[in-house]
């Protein structure tokens, strides 16, 4: 049976974009207001939005919004890069906040913060080169 997308899938990979340039923009010239926590959240809402995006043009959600969550759904409609899926998996050690009995947050050190703009960047290409078939004309 095939999938019908979900309305207005594309308005989440347009978000995803807009986080990951607001950090990368952030980071290039406000690095004093856009803390390395601020970023690794941007960035996280918009690596969300983007995977959300591709899931929903397919029919498709996440159970959870973890990045190994995420990953997973994704992986069931494309074959992930394996340093890809590796980068989404580290994102996922500086915060485990589902549950209260291992809630753990670390905020990134500037060069984790570097690698993680990266991963952002990364996704996206990956997602629009992936999509570029799909898109809606604008």
């Amino acid at each position: 049976m095939q999938q019908m997308a979900i309305i207005d899938w594309h308005l989440y990979l347009t978000d995803g974009a807009k986080y990951l340039r607001t950090a990368h923009a952030g980071a290039e010239k406000r690095a004093g207001v856009f803390t390395t926590e601020i970023l690794y959240n941007i960035i996280g809402m918009g690596i969300e939005k983007l995977i959300m995006g591709f899931l929903m043009s397919r029919g498709d959600l996440a159970e959870n919004h973890t990045m190994g969550d995420l990953l997973r759904a994704l992986e069931k409609h494309v074959e992930v890069p394996a340093a890809l899926a590796r980068d989404l998996l580290y994102l996922d050690s500086f915060q485990e906040i589902c549950d209260l009995a291992t809630y753990n947050r670390r905020p990134p050190t500037p060069a984790e913060s570097r690698r993680i703009l990266a991963i952002g960047s990364e996704l996206q290409t990956f997602i629009n080169d992936t999509m570029q078939p799909c898109r809606p004309a604008a």
